[in-house]
């Protein structure tokens, strides 16, 4: 039975994207199903649409046969697992590391995820940030040049090969695009790598041609 995703609109939903990229990463064939987010019920886990595919009330979520996955790492592992581990990093200490990175997104840069939602149609002018947002972009700029400037000679990713890590940071890579953040030429270099991949494009086109908005998060900035 094909696996089927539930994903909110491509222009908004990062955490929808890091799944995707995953599963298209890992060759895996998947149906897409795509819930547009907004109105009374955005950001409550009560949307009555999700809530009929999804436990927590939330997207992403898989649906393997009659089970359903609802987190976006767990769905990132079973796409890594049908690949046999093609989606972390060979060796054991990298591996380790990746996984690390990848939870740190998972669970952190708040202020981040505040301050600077996703919305790929968005281009804004360079902003005053809070100091808690300052941290959190700093944080995130000096780990990539060090994961760039250790893993380099690997290949063009954060590990050299592509990884789940990588499909964490994606939707952050377009944050700061969107935002006018400057970045450290490990970090610009890094980026083009995330933008020129060819699922990311995939996904990019999608959301571009996309006619639906979120008020709620459209309304922030011009």
């Amino acid at each position: 039975m094909t696996p089927t995703l539930y994903i909110g609109n491509k222009n908004y939903s990062s955490w929808s994207m890091r799944p995707w990229l995953a599963l298209r990463w890992a060759d895996v064939g998947f149906e897409e199903r795509v819930i547009p987010l907004g109105g009374d019920t955005y950001g409550t886990g009560t949307n009555p649409a999700i809530l009929a595919v999804s436990p927590s009330g939330r997207v992403p979520a898989l649906a393997v046969g009659e089970t359903v996955l609802w987190d976006s790492l767990a769905i990132c592992e079973w796409a890594n697992e049908q690949t046999g581990g093609a989606l972390w990093p060979k060796d054991s200490t990298a591996r380790a590391l990746a996984r690390s990175v990848a939870s740190e997104m998972h669970s952190s840069f708040a202020p981040l995820r505040r301050d600077l939602s996703m919305n790929l149609r968005r281009r804004t002018p360079a902003q005053a940030w809070a100091e808690d947002t300052k941290r959190d972009i700093a944080r995130l700029t000096n780990l990539w040049t060090e994961l760039r400037t250790r893993y380099g000679a690997r290949g063009p990713w954060l590990f050299g090969e592509r990884s789940i890590a990588d499909a964490f940071y994606a939707p952050v890579a377009t944050r700061l695009r969107t935002y006018g953040i400057e970045l450290t030429p490990p970090c610009k270099t890094y980026c083009t790598t995330i933008f020129l991949d060819a699922a990311f494009a995939e996904w990019e086109r999608a959301a571009l041609s996309e006619t639906w908005m979120i008020p709620q998060t459209d309304a922030l900035y011009p």
